[in-house]
């Protein structure tokens, strides 16, 4: 740091200098520091020599205590302090509970000194306000079919209600199916619900907003649905997983084939929208021609051919150029190269489509050449889509056929020739001679 100091031309710090009579003696001390420190015995593990030895050269301990590890006080803590003071008196004494109405007597162990209190698990012990009705409200408001429901059985249905807080799988247990008839746990239901429901409706009672209603019916077939899924068997369980990944199929398949029909129509759409642009092309072609004849000029205005192009440009195929608007020197003929998102099958398709309608596939780049040829790609790349669509379309019209004849034998599905590309037509034509020329040989 000095040597740096020197060479930078700044200050040095205030500190001596560091020579060889101060580094002897710093040296010495650190090594009286080591040689204070106890040497581990030959043989013994460095955790044992830890356990047993230290640096104060304390003697270890012969037995575990808590006073040598510095903790405490050793064992004279572990006396129970034992005071002189009397022990208080327990006695078994009775309590009620104030839940019970039978005046039933317990007995629990409490202090002599305590006060009798109420017995503190008794607010656990809540029952349920059952609404009561009199014989003008049943004869007004509650009288139903004597078949159905008997002013006795509606007083048993009430009165097991507030016996056993509206469990109903109790009461329907606790029935008395000798003197009331069998009633089943959906048909008490209905019936308290029923009961509640009237009485609430006729007394208007201010705080109750509740809209009783039970449907019995429902109820009923929620449980027989229940027990058929309960006792299915192994083979209908997989059965009905079968069934299910057949529907999970039919539905991809679905979505697949609207997917699909969304894609065919988007190409429709912008082979209809590219035939009607052209058409306006030519149009307004044909319109300029006639003023430049006239020779009306006028003041320079945007020509409508120039919008028309934009249009085709915008609603072509998936095809779209760079405009190589950027700044530097750039070569007319990069307008030409093929953008890098076309994926390799629209690429080799073009290459055979240039192929087959013997195009040139590089040209002199021109601005007139350059957009003719980026136009001409576009539509051969929509001319190739159109051509595969049509192709699956006829493959799913073929094995629709199929699947119709071998589901009906004996009937045929005839597909109208209008339907059929003309090369699929020459292509049956040419099996056809092939099978019955072999035939004949």
């Amino acid at each position: 740091m000095a040597d740096v100091r020197d060479i930078l031309d700044m200050e040095r710090a205030n500190t001596p200098e560091l020579t060889k009579e101060m580094f002897l003696i710093q040296k010495k001390r650190n090594f009286e520091k080591v040689k204070g420190v106890s040497k581990r015995p030959e043989g013994m593990h460095r955790e044992v020599f830890a356990l047993l030895y230290n640096d104060n050269k304390d003697a270890p301990p012969l037995l575990p205590t808590d006073t040598a590890l510095g903790i405490g006080s050793g064992y004279k803590q572990a006396k129970a302090r034992l005071g002189m003071k009397k022990v208080r008196k327990w006695e078994w004494a009775p309590f009620n509970n104030p839940a019970r109405t039978d005046g039933a007597v317990f007995h629990h162990w409490r202090r002599t000194t305590d006060d009798q209190k109420e017995y503190p698990f008794a607010k656990f012990n809540k029952q349920l306000q059952i609404p009561t009705y009199s014989m003008s409200d049943y004869n007004t408001h509650l009288r139903t079919n004597i078949q159905k429901w008997t002013k006795a059985q509606t007083d048993h249905l009430f009165d097991l209600a507030k016996r056993f807080d509206l469990r109903f799988i109790v009461m329907a247990d606790r029935w008395d199916r000798a003197q009331h008839g069998v009633k089943s746990v959906e048909d008490l239901k209905e019936r308290y619900y029923e009961v509640v429901g009237l009485l609430s409706k006729a007394k208007a009672l201010s705080g109750d907003k509740k809209a009783y209603a039970f449907d019995a019916e429902h109820e009923r077939k929620r449980k027989d649905q229940l027990k058929k899924l309960f006792e299915r068997t192994t083979q209908q369980v997989e059965e009905e997983q079968m069934l299910l990944n057949e529907l999970k199929k039919i539905e991809a398949r679905k979505k697949e084939r609207e997917r699909k029909t969304q894609d065919l129509q988007k190409l429709i759409s912008q082979a209809d929208q590219k035939s009607d642009v052209i058409a306006n092309v030519q149009s307004v072609r044909k319109y300029e021609k006639k003023l430049v004849k006239k020779k009306l000029h006028h003041q320079p205005r945007p020509s409508k051919v120039d919008s028309v192009v934009n249009a085709i440009e915008i609603g072509g195929s998936g095809i779209k150029f760079s405009d190589l608007r950027g700044s530097g020197v750039s070569l007319r003929s990069q307008k030409m190269k093929l953008p890098a998102n076309i994926g390799q099958r629209k690429v080799k398709a073009l290459e055979q489509a240039i192929q087959q309608f013997k195009v040139d596939p590089s040209p002199p780049p021109t601005e007139d050449i350059s957009n003719a040829f980026n136009e001409l790609r576009s539509d051969m790349v929509l001319l190739c889509e159109l051509r595969t669509a049509l192709a699956t379309c006829v493959y799913e019209m073929e094995s629709l056929k199929h699947q119709y004849e071998a589901a009906c034998p004996g009937k045929t599905l005839n597909i109208p020739p209008s339907l059929i590309p003309a090369e699929h037509i020459k292509q049956e034509a040419i099996d056809a001679g092939t099978s019955s020329n072999s035939t004949n040989a």
